[in-house]
């Protein structure tokens, strides 16, 4: 632990050093709270990532940068006079407390993972009433990723009951949907093209829920598959000599049903 505390004092006065006014970096000087808030949606994605590949050894540096955002955020708003890194490890400490009593408290630990997860939410219920977060919606965090929002707010609304009972119910909104995306393609309005497509991608995100199927997760695997198949097309295609952009599209789906069937070889 005091290694702990040594490195995590002697990260704070790096942070601080770089903010200094007079001698520290330009660059960190120049940043805010908006301008550093996409680095630590990055950072956090970086952690998953090397999490998602098993690259333990590649942890704990992107656990460091993640930690350093952190770190960046505290030292402004304490330049400010608002917080220090203290209260930040001191909030998350109390909730975290506050938040198991069967752990902290004097309830009892007997109790399933299931129970602990309505308990949870029973006590976030009740964090959001003192803050006067009266609606339903109130304090999904508007930067989360957006298919992660999605299904945040309708797991929220689900509480309350609205929600489609029948997993047939939202595949038939999918295609009312995708029907309403064809219609607005004939469309001149860029706008309502967008808000379609974007109704579509609300509905995917709901199937996903009551498929019981996270779709960042999903996404990401499809990510990696076409990455996976396409490096193969680039492959075959130097293996000829050529580059993708010498090739014509038929030959690199032909190339891309290849990859297919190798992966499933």
């Amino acid at each position: 632990m005091s290694d702990a505390t040594a490195e995590t004092r002697r990260l704070i006065d790096i942070m601080a050093a770089l903010r200094d006014p007079q001698t520290g970096c330009p660059w960190d000087i120049e940043q805010d709270f908006a301008s550093i808030a996409p680095y630590t949606i990055e950072e956090a994605h970086e952690v998953a990532d090397a999490i998602t590949r098993q690259a333990w050894d590649e942890l704990p540096g992107e656990l460091g940068d993640l930690l350093l955002q952190v770190v960046f955020h505290a030292q402004m708003a304490t330049e400010q006079g608002m917080f220090d890194f203290a209260d930040v490890a001191r909030a998350i400490s109390d909730k975290l407390i506050a938040r198991h009593p069967h752990i902290f408290g004097d309830e009892s630990r007997d109790k399933s993972a299931e129970q602990q997860v309505r308990d949870w939410e029973a006590i976030k219920a009740k964090e959001r009433a003192a803050k006067a977060e009266r609606g339903t919606l109130d304090g999904v965090a508007l930067g989360l990723p957006a298919l992660t929002r999605a299904i945040k707010l309708q797991n929220r609304a689900a509480r309350v009951g609205f929600d489609w009972p029948a997993t047939e119910q939202v595949l038939h909104k999918i295609r009312e949907e995708t029907a309403e995306l064809v219609a607005a393609k004939g469309s001149a309005d860029p706008a309502h093209l967008a808000e379609e497509f974007g109704d579509l991608l609300f509905v995917m995100a709901n199937l996903a829920r009551h498929l019981k199927i996270d779709p960042e997760e999903a996404l990401r695997g499809a990510n990696a598959k076409f990455t996976r198949r396409f490096q193969s097309i680039e492959a075959a295609l130097a293996a000829q000599g050529r580059r993708p952009e010498e090739s014509t599209l038929e030959e690199m789906d032909a190339l891309w049903d290849a990859a297919k069937v190798a992966e499933k070889a």
